[in-house]
């Protein structure tokens, strides 16, 4: 399985050294999408979302993203600047409620986290729209959440990039290092070893949770890469943003059952009742 673009390749020792994101279209088999995931620690899924589905979502936060502010650069700063930034997503876009739970989305999820829990939720959701002008993020692991163990950890997080728009390697597709998920902490990704992702709208980039990654410098002068970052981590672990927070409670009580566990409003994580809660306490009367 290969992406039909553009693959990064820079010469080590005087050798034409190779490194790619493997890719398939929507419609192979799962196990097969989930063995190469394994394999590389990424994986590109060509038409997820539909056209339709697309227009639907920038009509969703379009008005969010228009009022998130544009902050300067700090080059010392984990985020880079010249990047509007939205979070709270399943409370903002139904469209994107759907999409969290896209059949290709729960088939790798149950491969990969339902190894270490019985029930898995929803961690990160923000719209990201990077700007001209952008640096390349810090490398970084989705589990540096949880660094009680030390990498490579156990399947912890799986982690995807939505291509709302077009992802190229000018403006600003995500670094991906592929095969960084088997490395011990303290290597460093070296230049020929990143790839910056290419994909068509509705693509979806998937990678595991110890996969080296960050967002990618935008060298265009006028042109915005917008994409919609989804991560899932164990049912029993704390997530990075509170998704109880992030939208009515009545509201979260009202979707579907589906929708609700991989929220976090659910119980029985780990088969013995955690998470209970009382709903009467938290709804109006």
């Amino acid at each position: 399985m290969r992406f039909p673009g553009r693959i990064e390749s820079k010469e080590k020792r005087g050798m034409d050294v190779s490194v790619e994101i493997p890719s398939c279209a929507l419609g192979e088999d799962p196990e097969n999408m989930y063995a190469t995931l394994q394999e590389a620690g990424c994986l590109v899924v060509i038409g997820l979302a539909t056209p339709a589905e697309l227009d639907a979502v920038k009509s969703e936060l379009d008005p969010y993203l228009a009022a998130a502010e544009v902050e300067a650069d700090d080059t010392e700063a984990f985020y880079p600047g010249h990047t509007r930034r939205v979070i709270a997503l399943m409370h903002r876009s139904p469209t994107l409620r759907q999409l969290m739970t896209h059949p290709t989305v729960e088939q790798l999820g149950d491969r990969h986290l339902l190894q270490n829990c019985k029930k898995w939720q929803l961690n990160v959701s923000a719209a990201l729209q990077i700007g001209p002008g952008a640096r390349d993020q810090i490398l970084h692991r989705e589990e540096d959440l949880y660094d009680y163990w030390a990498p490579p950890r156990p399947n912890l997080i799986l982690a995807s990039m939505w291509a709302i728009s077009q992802f190229t390697a000018a403006n600003g597709g995500t670094q991906i290092v592929p095969g960084s998920h088997r490395w011990a902490a303290d290597r460093v990704a070296q230049p020929h070893e990143i790839v910056r992702a290419e994909m068509p709208p509705g693509a979806v980039l998937f990678w595991l949770g110890g996969t080296l990654h960050g967002g990618g410098a935008n060298l265009t002068r006028d042109e915005w890469r917008y994409g919609v970052i989804l991560t899932y981590t164990l049912g029993w672990l704390r997530t990075e943003e509170n998704q109880h927070l992030s939208i009515p409670f009545a509201e979260a009580l009202a979707l579907p059952e589906k929708t609700r566990t991989r929220l976090g409003f659910d119980t029985d994580y780990n088969g013995q009742g955690l998470g209970f809660y009382d709903p009467s306490v938290l709804l109006p009367d």
